[in-house]
């Protein structure tokens, strides 16, 4: 057995030094190999980590893969709620993740405990969570949601429906506008998608006027309505790939750029500029903690391992496979 160092413990990743000369990339793939591993991706994370991993998705993607895998050992590349949402699906499999401290804003700004409070304040009420929430807030949920099936998901409950939705209030608003729905709000949002200027991005249209706008739902409303395409992650790039256009500035995390650019290495993709910086992009620093160097050492001794308590695994189950039922119905 492992005997897990307690600097590793306090770090949440394993940094032990790499041999000299490794070829990161074919060790990585080899170990999977041996392990019987499967390496899931998500858009936001590096190009190289994109570039070596079985399977890369947006969040509703990643979940429907971690379903019905048969690897023994799941390695999630992204952040700390994906892999919980893995083990919750997988319990007897052993799921990893490169660097504990890879959390999500959007999630932490969900406390299971106050979101609770909220939703026992509020009898009567259909509950709905964006996927991005720990698998605490999961449990007290009715049904998960993605950007990429939101709308149909609210869409498939009845119009008088009432309903909370939780925790981003950007892509609520969003889905309100759409649907004609008054779901009451949670306060809650993404700190990549909140920082989107809209001057910025109005600048970079009249340098670019041919280029098309294509904007995540979790930006704030003044962006998502100057936008050519709202979707998800995996949505606008399918509009990427299939549109006339050949410029598009993309207000979402820049590591989507990866995937667009390697799928149509004929256009030119733009990322959007937050408001608070002279970068060019917009890059979630949480997803850019896992790296090529913890994904080898991760897989090479098998930690850090994402656990959830059984009981809330139990409750929080239920929320995500009416999520994947529902999508399955509705053909996502």
């Amino acid at each position: 057995m492992l005997l897990i160092k307690d600097s590793w413990r306090e770090k949440g990743f394993v940094d032990e030094p790499i041999p000299e000369g490794i070829d990161l990339k074919s060790e990585i793939r080899r170990m999977a190999e041996e392990k019987n591993a499967v390496i899931m991706a998500h858009y936001y994370v590096s190009g190289e980590i994109q570039d070596l991993a079985d399977f890369v998705g947006d969040s509703l993607a990643l979940a429907q893969q971690a379903a019905k895998t048969d690897a023994d050992i799941i390695v999630m590349c992204g952040v700390h709620f994906m892999g919980e949402t893995n083990k919750i699906l997988c319990p007897e499999k052993t799921v990893l993740v490169p660097d504990l401290n890879a959390t999500c804003s959007l999630a932490e700004s969900c406390e299971a405990g106050e979101f609770g409070k909220f939703v026992n304040a509020h009898p009567g009420y259909t509950v709905i969570s964006y996927v991005n929430t720990t698998a605490a807030t999961k449990a007290v949920t009715d049904v998960v949601v993605t950007s990429g099936n939101a709308r149909q998901i609210v869409e498939s409950l009845p119009e008088d429906e009432k309903i909370i939705f939780g925790p981003d209030q950007n892509l609520g608003n969003y889905i309100n506008s759409i649907t004609g729905r008054s779901m009451l709000l949670w306060n809650g949002a993404c700190h990549v998608h909140e920082k989107f200027s809209l001057e910025k991005i109005l600048a970079l249209k009249d340098q670019h006027p041919e280029a098309k706008i294509l904007v995540h739902p979790e930006c704030k409303g003044p962006v998502v309505r100057v936008a050519d395409k709202v979707g998800s992650t995996a949505a606008l790039l399918k509009f990427a790939i299939q549109d006339d256009a050949k410029e598009f500035i993309v207000a979402t995390e820049s590591g989507i750029l990866h995937e667009m650019q390697k799928r149509c290495p004929e256009k030119t993709f733009i990322p959007a500029p937050p408001n608070d910086s002279t970068c060019a992009c917009n890059e979630c620093n949480y997803m850019k903690l896992v790296t090529m160097e913890k994904l080898y050492n991760c897989l090479r001794y098998e930690w850090p391992q994402v656990d959830v308590d059984p009981e809330i695994a139990e409750r929080a189950i239920r929320p995500i496979n009416r999520m994947l039922e529902i999508s399955r119905q509705l053909g996502l």
